[in-house]
């Protein structure tokens, strides 16, 4: 993702400096306009924004730990990974410590969200560091949102991923149901599509192959959201719920479910591919 959100940053105008473990990622990059750093320490120099998109909270914290002491005063950090509000939190008060601004800044939008310049950002921090953040993310995306304070774009961005978890379940196995009694899965999207079923998988993301074109369920479940980043939200979701005796049953079933569908090999498939689940894949 951090690939198209580069490449939009480059697109509006802006010097982009980018490093990335991947050095085909770095030169697709140069090739939109970026310029290539050979290593994030030396990607923040005199920069006025840092905008990291990372795995997870672990990953998050080494980087912001090694490069906290090469960035200039009063730098604006945006970090739109999808991490636990505790790791969120932590960074908050570490770049307060040193004089900067942060913003925890998850996105809902996946690759195709990144590369068209749609995302959704899920900002949270104070007043003045998203008002400072803000001009940046709508580069890279047609929604921003402010949560709340720190950590609070974290906390909704993964209750929006473990709604979205529980609808890819029940759309997929209603799918199922229709088909395993002669309904062809094509006539039932459109008939839910038009009635209360309706729903952001049926129109946007269907799980059955061919159905709709131009989505994972369509290319052997290539590219999209990875099982395995799934199975992290909903990680950090139920560890949220149980911080805060939440009752997530609809969610804690999700979890399983895509814990499983993982463990059986799945992990690098798109996320829809749990209609494979039903399959006994």
């Amino acid at each position: 993702m951090g690939l198209g959100m580069a490449t939009n940053l480059v697109k509006a105008g802006n010097e982009v400096h980018v490093f990335d473990l991947v050095k085909e990622q770095i030169e697709k990059a140069v090739t939109a306009g970026a310029v290539a750093a050979k290593s994030a320490e030396a990607a923040v120099e005199n920069v006025d924004v840092v905008v990291s998109m990372l795995p997870a909270g672990e990953h998050v914290k080494a980087l912001y730990a090694g490069i906290i002491d090469k960035v200039k005063g009063n730098t604006v950090f945006i970090d739109c990974s999808t991490i636990d509000a505790s790791d969120a939190i932590e960074l908050h008060a570490l770049l307060s410590c040193h004089g900067h601004c942060f913003v925890d800044a998850p996105v809902s939008g996946g690759v195709a969200g990144a590369n068209s310049g749609t995302l959704t950002f899920i900002m949270g921090g104070g007043e003045t560091a998203v008002k400072r953040a803000t001009p940046i993310l709508e580069y890279m995306g047609s929604k921003c949102f402010h949560a709340g304070g720190e950590g609070a774009g974290q906390i909704a961005k993964i209750c929006n991923n473990m709604l979205l978890a529980i609808i890819m379940t029940g759309t997929s196995e209603t799918l199922k149901l229709g088909i395993d009694n002669g309904l062809d899965p094509r006539v039932m999207s459109d008939i839910m599509k038009q009635s209360s079923g309706n729903n952001w998988a049926l129109e946007k993301y269907n799980p059955v192959p061919h159905v709709m074109e131009n989505v994972p369920s369509s290319n052997d479940y290539k590219g999209g959201f990875m099982v395995n980043l799934m199975n992290k939200d909903l990680n950090l979701a139920m560890r949220a719920a149980a911080a805060n005796n939440s009752v997530v049953p609809m969610g804690a079933l999700a979890k399983s479910m895509y814990q499983l569908h993982g463990l059986k090999g799945n992990g690098a498939k798109d996320f829809s591919s749990i209609f494979e689940a039903y399959l006994g894949k």
